[in-house]
């Protein structure tokens, strides 16, 4: 008798569209997360509920959106008990919270946000299936510090206007004017290993670059690609100095080394992770981390496993 084993076969092409581009990103989130809470009639009022946990249902009522609470919760002020349900770590919960009476309206002591936006840069389009990889790491809830579940939400144009510097202990960022309606594509996922979607826009044919297996990559001299104004990408040398093949996401430890770079952001910045790394003329993979206490190194993360999950 034969026994056969699946195995998960990835399709992705031998080449991409080389990314580098800074994109806007605005995720609307799979229920209504807790970030916090506030006094009603003085006080902070008792309740199993705790910070991350997200609302999905009030009573039978689907809720997706502030606008879904608030609406849903209008609808039962009158009952003296509010049926809640929930998530914890993926785990469907159900528990009764109070609304409060205070100068005219009722509240619930919580503070509850439905989405995010943010800026954060392009890594690779699969030119056969159109679809993209972004980040190299999951979006969080800065409150949190849960991720967001994806209901919906897209990439889209964005300018970078200026740039924090980042000095050791506290990273920079990239600010950038957003042009919400000029959508590129959707969110479909958002990962540990990066967003994921399908680009819908116009792209640089001619950007194609051949991939590299996590054997390929080499200590000593690459390239990043990212945007320090507008929208032009632009090429930035660092040096890699670790390999390792058995993390997950930090499998590439580097230090920049580009004069122009460090003079004009002092090492690695928010906006920076997704900027892809070419070495030997191969896409190896994308910027993730910086190390706060030594801003000018970072780490990335393998193109291949941000291929691999772009084909989940």
């Amino acid at each position: 008798m034969m026994f056969f084993i699946p195995v998960s076969v990835f399709a992705y092409s031998d080449e991409v569209i080389l990314g580098g581009d800074t994109i806007g990103i605005h995720i609307d989130s799979n229920g209504v997360m807790i970030i916090g809470f506030y006094q009603v009639n003085g006080k902070y009022h008792k309740s199993s509920l705790v910070e991350g946990d997200v609302i999905t249902h009030v009573f039978d009522e689907r809720i997706y959106t502030l606008e879904d609470l608030t609406e849903a919760l209008r609808k039962n002020q009158d009952k003296e008990k509010i049926q809640i349900t929930f998530l914890r770590e993926d785990k469907k919960m159900t528990t009764e919270i109070e609304l409060f009476l205070e100068n005219g309206a009722y509240k619930t002591g919580l503070y509850v946000k439905d989405g995010i936006t943010g800026i954060g840069t392009l890594t690779f389009i699969d030119p056969e299936s159109n679809r993209y990889g972004a980040l190299g790491h999951e979006v969080i809830e800065s409150n949190t510090s849960k991720i967001i579940e994806v209901n919906s939400g897209s990439i889209f144009h964005n300018e970078v206007t200026s740039i924090d510097k980042s000095v050791d202990g506290a990273p920079g960022s990239k600010n950038a004017k957003f042009y919400y309606q000029d959508e590129y594509g959707d969110i479909k996922k958002n990962t540990k290993v990066g967003l994921y979607g399908k680009y819908e826009a116009e792209y640089e044919e001619d950007k194609l670059i051949k991939v590299a297996s996590p054997d390929e990559v080499e200590i000593g001299s690459a390239t990043i690609y990212t945007v320090l104004e507008d929208e032009e990408v632009e090429a930035f040398t660092i040096d890699i100095y670790k390999i390792n093949e058995n993390s997950e996401i930090k499998n590439i430890a580097f230090e920049i080394t580009d004069k122009r770079l460090l003079d004009k952001t002092g090492g690695i910045v928010q906006g920076m992770s997704g900027s892809p790394i070419v070495q030997n003329g191969k896409i190896i993979g994308a910027v993730t981390h910086v190390i706060t206490d030594n801003v000018k190194t970072g780490y990335g993360i393998f193109i291949t496993t941000m291929l691999e999950e772009s084909e989940k």
